[in-house]
């Protein structure tokens, strides 16, 4: 509507209220503005961000000084080796010039990782062999290690980082911890592996976590928790490239571990003798891992039977080696997949063993004991007839064995006797000894018995928190000279390198456990020769286990060395028997 359309109202009443006409005479006032009325024009500027200060500041003169470690120049000519001489020297006649050490230096063989026989794919095995020397690796310092390995350690590494099927079997005290974290540490560095599980006894727990911080600083690891919710959040959750758990912890975490989420590059047995029984639960927890490659570690990968190593296989490549394949050719389907040295293999490197077997007389007490439990034992064994069986005999035996350490009345020992004079000699040369027993009780005897020689305990008896502060002790203390150890505790796993001599009190069953207590001590890190006394009450049974068993010693090497099937390394039941004149034998069924 316009302006002029719009009529005036005139007031008028209505009602009570009054209207007033109003007349809208014009529109309301406009304003202009006049920045307003410029035309609209899009512009693009530059913004300072990332490109200049403060954002952005400079690091300076950068010094490219080059270095070179880990490789030597070669000695340079001896014309250049020094200054010009003057004219009338030069007219002089010449010496000889002495020769140069780079004239005559032998060159040291290299230790480089090789591809397997069964590696076929041509990038597999390029990888390996453009690989640098190991030892050049250790040498210029690419790695710091607190002390450059052993040349049969480098081979030892160069021998598991090629394989997904391994099996360490280096004598005891050789390294083998070193060489697996070693060479797992090259592994992680090179990108070739990103995850790694370690299972081990429990007590040797906490022997792996020192020695990764000796061997590899720089490699996160970490120990499963004892509580099950913890272990389970290592297990689903945790992202550590290292991980390491026991033997039992494992067992109990079996379905969980089973997983087939639950993924390692590589996983690693130590003292994998403990899965020798394939239907222990302990060895199928082992078996199902899911994993990229089967390391296994341990020095006696047989200890009573062939089958000893079958069961191992059976982890570290299933299908290799079936139950019942003849020693002569197990030795042949595994030669590519283990590796063992021995001592007298690498005796420029280690000390020298001394071992004596020590023949003591016993006491007329002992004697007398002795005597009369022997024979009244053979007259109960005869009566029992065709109802005897082993566990009588061994009855015997450890009755016997018992009282060649200790007169059971008097408390008589020969062996104490001699001992005493042998600590003596120890004490006043500044040394360290471990004494063994296969019991606890002679251990206590003895410890009080020895008491001015500072004698320390390392048992079942003692609690597991409380061992490695002994073994600290026992190192630290100069006036701890003795430490008293039971076969089933100190046997496996401990570096006790600082001691030069070892008593066994009384004798085993098995040579390979004696062995292991033996190498507590002689192993690598060891400075001087250990003693081995091996105590042998003279005319008792315990000369007529040693020769059975010392018989028995060679059964190992000779599978490796692909003889005929070798016999039983502990006692079989006809030399059970065979101790004594027993005419009674157990009946035979079938």
């Amino acid at each position: 509507m316009r302006h002029e359309d719009v009529p005036e109202f005139e007031a008028q009443e209505a009602g009570p209220f009054a209207v007033e006409c109003v007349t809208l005479a014009s529109y309301p006032e406009t304003l202009h503005f006049p920045r307003f009325d410029a035309p609209l024009s899009a512009g693009v500027r530059e913004a300072r961000l990332l490109t200049q200060a403060p954002w952005v500041r400079s690091l300076g003169k950068l010094e490219m000084a080059v270095q070179t470690e880990g490789w030597k120049f070669p000695a340079p000519p001896p014309e250049l080796d020094r200054p010009p001489r003057p004219l009338a020297e030069k007219l002089e006649p010449r010496l000889a010039e002495p020769a140069l050490p780079d004239k005559d230096r032998v060159e040291k063989k290299r230790i480089r990782t090789r591809p397997t026989s069964d590696m076929v794919l041509m990038k597999d095995r390029l990888l390996y062999l453009l690989q640098p020397p190991l030892d050049g690796l250790f040498q210029g310092k690419q790695l710091e290690v607190p002390f450059e390995p052993f040349p049969y350690q480098l081979e030892g590494i160069a021998f598991l980082m090629p394989r997904t099927s391994a099996l360490l079997a280096d004598e005891m005290g050789l390294g083998k911890t070193a060489q697996a974290i070693l060479a797992l540490r090259l592994m992680f560095h090179q990108g070739i592996i990103k995850s790694a599980l370690i299972i081990a006894p429990k007590p040797l727990i906490h022997n792996w976590c020192r020695e990764l911080k000796l061997w590899a600083p720089d490699l996160p690891h970490e120990v499963f928790p004892q509580e099950p919710d913890l272990r389970r959040s290592a297990w689903k959750v945790s992202n550590c490239p290292l991980k390491l758990i026991n033997y039992e912890a494992l067992t109990r975490d079996a379905e969980m571990a089973a997983d087939p989420g639950i993924y390692f590059d590589v996983v690693v047995l130590d003292e994998a003798q403990r899965i020798k029984n394939k239907d222990a639960k302990t060895a199928q927890a082992v078996r199902s891992l899911h994993r990229g490659r089967s390391w296994a570690l341990t020095g006696t990968p047989i200890e009573n039977h062939a089958d000893d190593l079958v069961n191992i296989f059976a982890f570290v490549d299933a299908g290799r080696v079936h139950p019942g394949t003849p020693p002569k050719q197990i030795a042949q389907l595994t030669s590519d997949c283990i590796l063992r040295r021995t001592k007298d293999d690498v005796q420029s490197d280690m000390p020298p063993k001394i071992v004596r077997d020590l023949e003591v007389e016993l006491t007329p007490n002992q004697r007398y004991a002795y005597d009369r439990a022997e024979n009244d034992g053979i007259v109960q064994l005869n009566e029992l007839g065709d109802t005897i069986s082993v566990q009588h005999v061994f009855h015997l035996v450890m009755r016997l064995k018992q009282i060649c350490n200790f007169d059971p009345l008097t408390g008589d020992s020969a062996k104490l006797d001699q001992l005493m004079i042998d600590m003596d000699e120890v004490a006043s040369s500044g040394r360290k000894a471990i004494i063994f027993s296969q019991w606890v009780e002679p251990l206590l005897v003895l410890s009080k018995a020895l008491d001015r020689f500072g004698p320390l305990q390392y048992h079942g008896r003692i609690p597991q928190n409380d061992r490695t502060p002994i073994l600290d002790q026992f190192k630290a203390d100069p006036d701890k000279h003795v430490l008293l150890m039971s076969y089933g505790s100190g046997s496996v796993g401990l570096n006790l390198q600082f001691t030069n001599y070892v008593f066994l009190f009384d004798r085993w069953w098995n040579p390979a456990v004696e062995d292991q207590a033996i190498n507590r001590a002689h192993r690598i890190g060891q400075r001087y020769p250990v003693t081995v006394t091996r105590f042998q009450a003279e005319d008792t049974i315990e000369g007529r286990i040693a020769g059975i068993l010392e018989a028995k010693r060679k059964v190992f090497n000779d599978l490796l060395s692909q003889a005929e099937k070798p016999a039983n390394l502990g006692l079989t039941e006809d030399e059970v028997f065979g101790l004594f004149d027993i005419q009674a034998r157990p009946k035979r069924t079938g």
